[in-house]
């Protein structure tokens, strides 16, 4: 995005959405041995496109430094695996896939997914460029570990690989060069092929103050309409779309070629309708979000403060990227959290970025018997209270920060 125009339309950049101030990449995690050494921080800072609607960040730094060595792990969720599951029990009845189909996942991740299609003998490939996530492979999912785009999609296509189901959860906001990827994502599908997208909600992000799903490796951030936009930019018709709780809350697009001549049906203008309603189409809904912003920091500061005036030993659940962005936004350091706790061994004994907190597993909480845990990953409270339910043996309470400070 040079000189801070629209990674979609091209018109300049001038409307400030949020800024977040200065922050590491969220994924960024520090070895101990690396401890006395700096960090790079970059502007945290979200423009809203005056033409499009898009919100977005500038890029500061290539996707090879951020997603070579990425230590996001989808399959430590056991709510995003029964999502997962689900998905490709619907999506395989509904559109009649079998042994001669063939589903295409774009940032596959370590498998968390294909696998489900791959159980019922469904032919899959998966693309995932983190080298260190692209040993799905051992769960017998072929993958390429490259980025996906225009480029990659010819190559598949001359070699005869296209998609009757193309998939791409949470990646459409990490994408530089937004408009070669949905173009790759047109390519690949066969002429009657489905695409499914999912992405975090604008609208939500908005209404429930959710300051901390911002961070560098979301470049884009979507509403339903932004979305519809840049598909029919390349050719691409949204016929359903489903509301969905994960990541706080997200959409499902399904689509397919504009040739193809689906009917979208009632849900599309549905949707299309509630934003209007919200008036995503107005600018002074995404000025005002700065003031959202400052005073959700505000009531979680003051909570911290005045706990530890008590004498409450607090800690962390969870060492997600957004958790990573509100810590880092809010101050919060080990003045704070004496620590946090995560499920990935990938994370286990590493720091948080830019705050330096030290990450365990979550056997620690239970040795040390805190006050609070505060949970990070807030949009799986459910299945973290339900995991950690022994705090509650010994008084200990959760406290959740976002849309607003809760303590359960």
């Amino acid at each position: 995005m040079s000189g801070r125009v629209c990674r979609f339309c091209g018109a300049p950049l001038q409307i400030t959405f949020c800024d977040l101030g200065m922050s590491p990449l969220s994924n960024a995690f520090v070895k101990p041995s690396q401890s006395h050494q700096g960090e790079v921080f970059y502007p945290l800072h979200a423009f809203v496109c005056e033409r499009c609607f898009l919100v977005q960040l500038e890029q500061f730094e290539t996707p090879e430094k951020i997603f070579r060595e990425y230590v996001y792990f989808s399959s430590y969720s056991d709510s995003w695996l029964d999502h997962c599951r689900r998905y490709a029990e619907t999506m395989g009845a509904a559109l009649g896939l079998g042994r001669q189909s063939f589903v295409i996942e774009v940032a596959s991740n370590d498998g968390y997914l294909l696998q489900f299609f791959r159980k019922v003998g469904i032919p899959v490939l998966g693309i995932e460029p983190a080298r260190n996530v692209a040993a799905a492979e051992e769960k017998g999912i072929p993958t390429l570990s490259e980025f996906f785009g225009n480029a990659l999609a010819a190559r598949l296509v001359g070699e005869g690989r296209h998609a009757d189901l193309m998939i791409a959860n949470n990646v459409l906001a990490h994408v530089p060069d937004l408009n070669d990827f949905v173009a790759g994502l047109r390519r690949v599908l066969k002429p009657d092929g489905v695409l499914t997208l999912e992405f975090p909600h604008l609208l939500r992000l908005i209404q429930e103050h959710q300051l901390d799903t911002i961070y560098h490796e979301h470049l884009s951030y979507f509403s339903f309409a932004a979305a519809t936009r840049v598909l029919a930019q390349h050719g691409l018709a949204i016929h359903d779309v489903e509301e969905l709780p994960t990541h706080g809350g997200s959409l499902r697009v399904h689509a397919g070629r504009a040739e193809a001549g689906r009917a979208p049906n009632a849900r599309v203008p549905a949707l299309l309708a509630a934003e209007s309603r919200a008036r995503l189409d107005a600018l002074d809904v995404y000025e005002s979000f700065s003031e959202k912003v400052k005073r959700t920091k505000g009531a979680l500061l003051e909570f911290l403060i005045d706990a530890k005036r008590a004498g409450k030993r607090i800690v962390g659940y969870g060492a997600p990227a957004k958790g990573n962005t509100l810590l880092n936004y809010c101050g919060i350091r080990t003045d704070f959290l004496d620590y946090t706790v995560d499920r990935s061994p990938h994370k286990q004994g590493l720091l948080l970025p830019g705050t330096r907190i030290r990450v365990f597993g979550p056997e620690k909480i239970l040795e040390t018997r805190p006050d609070y845990v505060l949970v990070l990953p807030w949009n799986l409270k459910d299945e973290i209270c339900k995991q950690m339910s022994a705090i509650r043996g010994w008084g200990g309470k959760f406290v959740v920060p976002i849309p607003e400070v809760t303590v359960i």
